[in-house]
């Protein structure tokens, strides 16, 4: 049985067994075709380095793709966003195609890119920090498996390098500090930091952010726990407050000691963006 595989941007044809079922259904028969495909990459484990010049990350939503291309140094190359809006609203008889085509141009554009490696996020340490229903949420998450599951497949059969990482924290590191910086769009901003963290790359925090965490955030939540009133304090809602609120001021206060991923996550809690502009948060 003839197929193509792309390696290294060639194309090369070989011959394989393969097994036929006819099955009839509704007076109608099909042929269905089986056969074992063969890799030409590798999924790597979490601490191999990766020695490729150019890495893509990929940062992937319900109705699109969002990557971006690195140096093996780090650097930005340049990003790109593959649209599949209808994946939202189609049925699994059409989800499959749409998929399929969208994953073909993604690829067709790293094999033109000379991209040697994909890092892309590992499902079951994402973390979900929205206020979807648990439906929605579940939905969701299995269209983007489903994407994830086809990218991983399609690029073992091209010969790419595939590593998985943790996702925490790549949106709100990418809003702040890439965003702006190189002109794209947040979820393209998170795809590079998903490359950057494929290569073994820290993100550490801006001096101008821990800044507005020590000259904005701070005195917002001190005068927050001096705003409440005595009773407040006394219930079991406002005890809690409190604590969080303390909480946070010591990881301010303390921010050389803690994780990055954990002042991050006080970013993520204590400051929004409009217009590149830094805005306090409702805490």
């Amino acid at each position: 049985m003839p197929d193509e595989v792309h390696v290294k941007g060639k194309t090369m044809e070989f011959y394989q067994a393969y097994t036929v079922q006819i099955k009839r259904k509704n007076g109608d028969y099909y042929a269905h075709f089986i056969y074992d495909e063969t890799e030409y990459g590798e999924v790597l484990v979490s601490r191999t380095d990766i020695l490729k010049d150019v890495v893509a990350g990929i940062d992937i939503n319900i109705d699109h793709i969002s990557v971006s291309l690195a140096t093996k140094q780090g650097n930005f190359i340049e990003s790109k966003n593959f649209y599949c809006h209808e994946l939202e609203y189609v049925g699994s008889n059409k989800r499959d195609n749409i998929i399929g085509e969208t994953v073909k141009a993604f690829f067709e554009w790293l094999l033109s890119k000379n991209v040697g490696a994909i890092i892309i996020e590992n499902m079951t340490l994402s973390q979900q920090h929205d206020t979807n229903r648990k439906f929605n949420r579940l939905t969701h998450n299995f269209k983007k498996k489903k994407l994830i599951e086809c990218i991983i497949r399609r690029g073992l059969r091209y010969g790419f390098l595939i590593k998985k990482i943790n996702p925490a924290y790549t949106s709100v590191i990418g809003r702040f500090k890439y965003s702006k910086k190189y002109g794209i769009s947040v979820h393209e901003a998170a795809s590079f930091v998903i490359a950057r963290r494929g290569l073994g790359f820290k993100e550490k925090m801006p001096k101008a952010l821990i800044h507005e965490l020590k000259k904005k955030v701070k005195p917002h939540l001190i005068a927050k726990l001096g705003s409440m009133e005595e009773t407040e304090k006394q219930s079991e809602q406002g005890k809690r407050r409190r604590k969080y609120l303390g909480m946070l001021l010591h990881k301010i206060n303390n921010f050389k000691d803690i994780h990055l991923w954990s002042l991050w996550n006080i970013v993520r809690k204590t400051l929004w963006l409009d217009q590149h502009q830094m805005k306090l948060k409702e805490v």
